[in-house]
């Protein structure tokens, strides 16, 4: 009978740590997920917030929707009068802090879609990290003149010109 308590006991304080050790909530939460809507097959962007409520930084490495055969991450830089756009591979997002993918800057390009979306439509994006976590975010398809839906808010709700 003794051998059956020290095995119960360990088991117990084996499954405590792991408890503890697991936070079973993510550290990262996204807002503001939106998508300019284009006609036909031209490449949209996706535009969210991701905020990390988190004590370490979370590293974005990938995204991925049913709904496109190609996404990638990237940014947008005027230099020099010209504007230019490049690939991302990994984007991090600060302990403790938040990291804005707008018109003008950093944005999900979703290109090839596989059914034909209008504005309204939500769309599922999973957004992976390199600590092997995900996240899925759903997008509200916006016109192509639409702003951030914060910026609208702010505006009273009128639509602001595309950047």
């Amino acid at each position: 009978m003794r051998p059956f308590l020290f095995l119960r006991a360990a088991l117990c304080a084996l499954m405590s740590t792991f408890s503890f050790a697991a936070d079973p909530s993510p550290s990262v939460q996204a807002s503001d997920a939106w998508i300019r809507w284009l006609p036909a097959n031209i490449p949209s962007g996706a535009y969210l917030t991701l905020t990390n409520s988190g004590s370490t930084p979370e590293v974005l490495v990938g995204a991925s929707s049913p709904d496109f055969a190609a996404v990638s991450f990237h940014q947008t830089r005027t230099m020099n009068g010209s504007t230019e756009m490049s690939a991302v591979d990994r984007l991090t997002v600060a302990a403790q802090g938040s990291l804005r993918f707008a018109p003008g800057g950093y944005h999900i390009m979703l290109m090839q879609p596989t059914r034909t979306l209008q504005p309204g439509d939500r769309v599922p994006i999973t957004l992976r990290f390199a600590d092997a976590s995900s996240l899925l975010v759903s997008f509200e398809v916006r016109s192509a003149g639409a702003t951030a839906p914060e910026a609208a808010h702010a505006m009273g709700g009128m639509p602001g010109m595309p950047h």
